[in-house]
């Protein structure tokens, strides 16, 4: 296969592909019942359905709808068309932790599955070599489904805000585009954003008391060239610090210091258990104690990273793994960043943080206007001692459709037309829709519940269509006046009789 690392770029036409291509075009037109759009048009340029993300999570979900004959489906993405995705810029493993078995985007038709495009890309005999698949090979698998699939993406449009007015009317979408802003008006929203779409990145106390030229963030630019020569402190032991810290030491770097609050380094890999249809397709169903005993162990235990993201530092005498080491201060001293711990002080030149997301939805600017309507599990939930979790009791508390419900009834009515497949839905979905594994369940019980409301809400023009619908099936002349008469004769003899 090609190297993982390479950034995609303009690909040449490859017969394989097209091969596989019409297939899989093949394959959708046999499954191609109903074959009737269904959902009424609710005035000039108003969508069904908005997107907000052309991830793995969007595309699958724009696919779903289409499949499901909503029409009106649009999916909305910051980055310019064949610009970076997650896959290309903060992805820094080389490649994905996932099984390379998956399956999922392909929403069940063979031809879109993964193995059937790297084996039409590569050969049987390499996918069977494979062990995993390359993080960038998976983002040409993205791109590759997008054009096979001619999904409706509209690249540079920016979320800048959610307009409202009641529940019925549709939600008004202010996007930034390099021609200006636009409002695109839409019944549903789905945000399909991603590990960040709770809350957001951000450099924790006490590094944000650095100047930015001395702290990254994993998820964020790091200028790894200029790392060259420097020494650079990792703080945090997840699969993205571990990535981070290898490719500032491939880049160059003298000295990688790792950082680790937990005395012991996690072994046991939660995901791989919750890989089985019954947590995947049904967690949603459960009582609130049992959804946040499961998560609330998941979150605890936590990932390790990858036994390839740490093969890539472990036998690099340039690095240096403290446990036990939480960060008590930070300062700049002779032109050095002195960190200090516990077990003592660390002086580097250049700090990277692995400390995650914050779950807080009013860091998000298209939410934080209304985020304080929001409902969220610590609103409904009170666990028991030893159970506590904040970050997923921030987390909203959604319905089975992956719809907001609002704190105070009638206060923001309009937040029910908002469906969150992103990290957020941890709490209430599990890891259904915002992961590769669990896209397979989670992306069409979003689309089979977006159409469920989408049906309630237009029942009754749906019913003013059944009793008005008179298209003749059987078409053929039939004798009907002389089959009438004979009838009528019939029963006048029956009745003399």
């Amino acid at each position: 296969m090609p190297d993982a690392t390479t950034p995609p770029g303009p690909e040449a036409r490859h017969p394989g592909l097209d091969a596989l291509a019409a297939e899989a075009r093949a394959q959708l037109e046999l499954l191609s019942y109903p074959r009737h759009p269904w959902v009424p048009e609710k005035g000039e340029g108003v969508l069904d359905v908005a997107v907000l993300g052309a991830g793995q999570t969007g595309l699958v979900t724009a696919f779903g709808l289409l499949r499901e004959r909503v029409q009106r489906v649009r999916v909305f993405d910051a980055a310019p068309a064949g610009g970076a995705g997650v896959w290309t810029t903060f992805a820094r493993m080389k490649t994905l932790r996932t099984p390379k078995h998956v399956t999922g985007p392909d929403l069940g038709v063979p031809a879109l599955t993964p193995k059937s495009f790297f084996t039409a890309r590569d050969g049987a005999e390499a996918w069977e070599a494979l062990h995993k698949i390359g993080r960038v090979d998976w983002q040409r698998y993205l791109d590759w489904l997008e054009a096979t699939l001619e999904l409706p993406v509209a690249h540079e449009h920016r979320l800048l805000r959610i307009g409202h007015t009641g529940a019925a009317d549709p939600l008004e979408l202010t996007f930034a585009t390099p021609a200006g802003e636009t409002v695109i008006r839409a019944r549903k929203l789905v945000l399909a954003t991603g590990m960040d779409g709770m809350g957001g990145w951000s450099i924790p106390a006490p590094f944000d008391q650095l100047p930015a030229s001395r702290v990254s963030h994993t998820s964020g630019h790091v200028d790894f060239a200029a790392l060259s020569g420097k020494r650079v402190l990792v703080v945090g032991a997840g699969a993205s610090a571990f990535d981070n810290l290898a490719t500032a030491l491939e880049a160059g770097a003298t000295k990688g210091t790792m950082l680790v609050r937990r005395a012991r380094m996690p072994r046991v890999n939660p995901f791989r258990w919750m890989e089985q249809p019954g947590f995947l397709g049904q967690l949603y169903a459960l009582p609130d104690p049992l959804r946040w005993r499961f998560m609330q162990h998941i979150f605890a235990l936590n990932q390790p990273p990858p036994q390839e993201s740490w093969n890539r530092v472990a036998g690099d005498p340039r690095f240096d793994l403290h446990m036990a080491s939480p960060v008590l201060a930070v300062r700049e001293e002779s032109g050095e960043v002195v960190v200090t711990t516990p077990r003592g002080e660390h002086r580097t030149d250049h700090v990277i943080t692995g400390t995650g997301t914050a779950f807080d939805l009013a860091l998000r600017p298209e939410l934080a206007p209304f985020a304080a309507h929001v409902l969220l599990w610590r609103d409904v939930y009170t666990p028991p001692a030893g159970q506590e979790f904040p970050a997923l009791g921030a987390c909203p508390y959604l319905r089975d459709d992956f719809s907001l419900r609002e704190k105070t009834p009638g206060a923001a009515p309009f937040v029910a037309n908002i469906h969150m497949i992103n990290y957020g839905a941890t709490a209430s979905m599990g890891l259904s829709g915002a992961t590769i594994s669990g896209m397979k369940y989670g992306t069409m019980r979003l689309v089979d519940g977006i159409c469920r409301r989408l049906w309630l809400e237009d029942a009754g023009h749906h019913l003013d269509s059944l009793l008005a619908y008179a298209e003749p099936e059987l078409t053929s002349e039939i004798p009907q006046e002389v089959a009438e008469e004979a009838l009528a004769d019939a029963l006048r003899t029956l009745a003399a009789e």
